[in-house]
């Protein structure tokens, strides 16, 4: 290490090596990091993968996917940094880019206040900038570090959070959309699954919920596709279609998920 590099720790533990002046030259392989990045460092970032649409402007290299990164474009980038994420990406691509010298920082995030101080660590420490603006509205907006206003008591309505059909897939335990709807006064039908994304039956859908949540990400539920599923039959089930984005994007999205989420599940919040 040199006089003008600092080390820090990322989420994992693992020393990260920067620039004491903070990265110049940054690659993320987190879509809602890259936008937190582009929103608040935008002439930093150099590379993305595909999966990174936000903000829709976005004009820098694209090193293919979050599961099957381009090591080499990555590394003819020649980053000072590359932002990663524990479930996101893989362990393997961050050793091998880690036995280039490339600075890999790597973020774990499974509720909302992880979310928060993950990114505040990363923008303080990894980037070496000050908190943005944006993330200080969306830890008001959720409530992290104040004392909350009070959750609903009594029985709350059980939801069940799909992400994929054909196998179905829905939100487990430990994940950062199972806390935030526990925040908005859900319990999550499946809380206690052993996996955090498990595979699941129909019949076990209809069976634990009283509400689907069809994101339209990562697999593109809509009116169309997935509500039909859960229709007729004693055992039918509402459904409701919303923006993945504001279930799954920490960052800028966090700021504005909240209100929009209360608003599009008001009909089932007790």
């Amino acid at each position: 290490m040199t006089a003008a590099e600092r080390t820090f720790l990322d989420d994992l533990g693992a020393p990260v090596r920067v620039p004491a002046g903070g990265p110049q030259r940054i690659v993320s392989l987190v879509p809602s990091l890259t936008e937190a990045i582009a929103t608040t460092l935008p002439d930093r970032l150099v590379g993305a993968t595909d999966w990174c649409i936000r903000p829709t402007d976005l004009r820098v290299t694209r090193v293919r996917g979050t599961k099957n990164p381009d090591r080499a474009a990555i590394a003819a980038l020649q980053p000072d940094l590359v932002v990663c994420n524990q479930e996101e990406n893989r362990r393997l691509d961050v050793d091998r880019l880690r036995e280039r010298g490339i600075p890999v920082w790597v973020t774990a995030i499974e509720s909302v206040e992880q979310a928060i101080t993950s990114m505040r660590r990363l923008f303080a420490e990894g980037l070496g900038v000050g908190e943005p603006g944006w993330l200080v509205e969306a830890a008001r907006a959720w409530e992290v570090g104040s004392v909350p206003a009070g959750r609903p008591s009594g029985a709350r309505p059980r939801v069940a959070i799909a992400i994929w059909r054909d196998p179905w897939m829905v939100v487990g335990p430990r994940t950062y959309p199972a806390d935030l709807f526990d925040r908005l006064g859900f319990d999550n039908a499946f809380g206690d699954a052993v996996d955090r994304y498990p595979h699941v039956e129909v019949a076990a859908i209809r069976a634990a919920a009283d509400l689907v949540v069809l994101p339209d990400e990562p697999y593109a539920f809509g009116p169309d596709d997935g509500p039909e599923t859960f229709r007729g039959g004693v055992d039918a089930v509402p459904t409701v279609c919303v923006d993945g984005r504001a279930i799954t994007w920490y960052g800028p999205a966090m700021v504005g998920a909240r209100a929009y989420l209360e608003d599009v599940l008001a009909p089932w919040r007790r």
